[in-house]
């Protein structure tokens, strides 16, 4: 069975069981790894595991004639080697796949999703997006909206950031009677880049795990925000240009909806210490980052910058942002929010680890060696638009842009082993971020998140949200590309 046909019949079970069966995605991607696995052949996966001289003694060695010619000792380890692995039970193969990825972001994810709920039960999410509608004023709030989204859109989970500031957007309609279309794309535009662009939110955390060395965890995110910046403007000029040429009204009374009077309380806690949990990991890890890249070894910048370190710091100073919150009622409520935080971050670790364990079967394939094949003499700069398109392919077909990211990461990073690529393999990660944008719409639970809540019809949500996402990841793209060329990084 050729790579091709693999990934087709992985894919195909992926999509059919989340739109069809309506399966889980864990169950999905776990069913779809067990069967890629299994019906991946022997000599598929010695050849997948194997590079350079070795890959080529292979190929060309008949099995009957290797014991005389296997003194060349130079290849014969590596062959054994992945022979060994080859005759693994497959189902222990996606095992360890997926207790490999439970190991790299478990901690992570479960300290993201702590920050997360401490900042929204403490007020601290609520002080962000006050302090920024204050200093940028009424003229500036499509851009505070933004900025919020995207900050908090790091460290929240995606569906979270909306039930946040939808209400807030809601409220300054009908304080201003106009510009309503202008708040919601404006909130989409920040929330969305950031969940597929900067760690620790769980598709770009697994994405620059892929790609082992190559792409660390600070130099995604510094990547992830300078695109952003991009993207985000892209998203906002769109929105403005949306708003003037369509009227989108506030269906309903939506009674429950929050007023922005509510904002102005002594009680939200203090501006620096509700940005502390946001600012502490990308400071730390970034710090380590752009030392080692000068050639510093300092031992404590490398002990704080570590991702896993990092995050527990932030995690603390987010539950002493909820203990010293005066909306925390009692040591009952603290332990009840972590509890909650970590019940959340659970599914998500999971679906990620099963997304991880999908990917490695997919590589065991040699599916990237096949692709590579179809570019060669091409340019290496030409994977980058087809990371872009895989990973849009996938989230077109079914919906996900974080199952889309861990599957194309899967696909794409085994090419930038072995390669030299003449620039750094962090821009193939984030052409895979700008990918899981395009096609939002029926088969995406957050098109119908946004829907419901701005009282849009699903027609006029595509034609404005979804037309949106598909202007930001093309211009994502193109950065990328431009970066790639004039800023290497090697």
């Amino acid at each position: 069975m050729s790579p091709f046909l693999l990934l087709f019949v992985g894919m195909a079970i992926v999509v059919l069981s989340i739109l069809v069966l309506r399966w889980h995605p864990f169950v999905s991607l776990i069913v779809a790894a067990l069967t890629v696995a299994a019906l991946t052949p022997e000599e598929l996966l010695v050849g997948a595991q194997l590079s350079g001289e070795a890959a080529e003694w292979y190929a060309e060695n008949a099995q009957e004639t290797r014991d005389e010619n296997f003194a060349r000792l130079a290849v014969a380890s590596e062959i054994l080697e992945a022979e060994q692995k080859a005759g693994m039970w497959f189902v222990s193969r996606v095992t360890g796949a997926f207790g490999k990825a439970c190991g790299g972001i478990a901690l992570i994810i479960a300290m993201a999703a702590i920050i997360g709920k401490c900042l929204l039960d403490s007020g601290g999410a609520r002080r962000i997006v006050d302090a920024l509608l204050r200093r940028l004023g009424l003229r500036g709030t499509p851009f505070a909206f933004a900025l919020s989204s995207f900050t908090l859109g790091i460290p929240v989970f995606f569906d979270t950031v909306f039930y946040l500031l939808f209400p807030l957007g809601k409220a300054l309609r009908r304080k201003t009677g106009k510009d309503y279309l202008l708040y919601i794309l404006t909130i989409v535009a920040g929330a969305t880049m950031a969940h597929s662009l900067v760690p620790p939110t769980p598709g770009p955390l697994t994405v620059a795990g892929f790609f082992g060395d190559k792409v660390s965890i600070g130099s995604m995110m510094l990547g992830g925000l300078i695109v952003g910046l991009f993207t985000v403007s892209a998203g906002i000029a769109y929105a403005y240009w949306a708003n003037r040429r369509w009227e989108i009204p506030l269906r309903g009374e939506d009674a429950e909806a929050e007023v922005l009077e509510e904002l102005e309380t002594d009680k939200l806690p203090s501006l620096w210490f509700s940005l502390l949990p946001i600012l502490l990991p990308v400071v730390l890890i970034a710090g380590q980052t752009i030392n080692q890249a000068l050639g510093g070894d300092s031992a404590v910048l490398k002990f704080l910058g570590d991702k896993n370190i990092a995050l527990i710091l932030s995690a603390g100073a987010a539950i002493l942002l909820l203990i010293t919150s005066p909306f925390r009622k009692t040591k009952q409520h603290i332990r009840e929010a972590v509890q909650e935080a970590l019940a959340s971050g659970g599914v998500i670790i999971l679906v990620t680890a099963a997304g991880s364990g999908f990917g490695a079967v997919l590589k065991d394939t040699g599916i990237a060696g096949e692709i590579g094949k179809l570019f060669d003499g091409g340019g290496t700069l030409v994977l980058i638009p087809v990371a872009y398109l895989v990973t849009a392919l996938v989230r077109t077909a079914q919906g996900s842009a974080t199952v889309a990211m861990i599957t194309a990461g899967g696909i794409i990073a085994p090419l930038a082993t072995g390669t030299d690529l003449g620039y750094s393999a962090l821009y193939l990660a984030l052409a895979i971020g700008c990918g899981s944008k395009p096609i939002s719409w029926a088969n995406d639970s957050g098109f119908w998140v946004i829907g419901r809540m701005s009282g849009m019809t699903p027609l006029e949500t595509f034609k404005t949200v979804s037309v949106m996402m598909i202007l930001m990841s093309l211009v994502g793209l193109a950065v990328v590309l431009l970066g790639a060329t004039v800023f290497p990084l090697v």
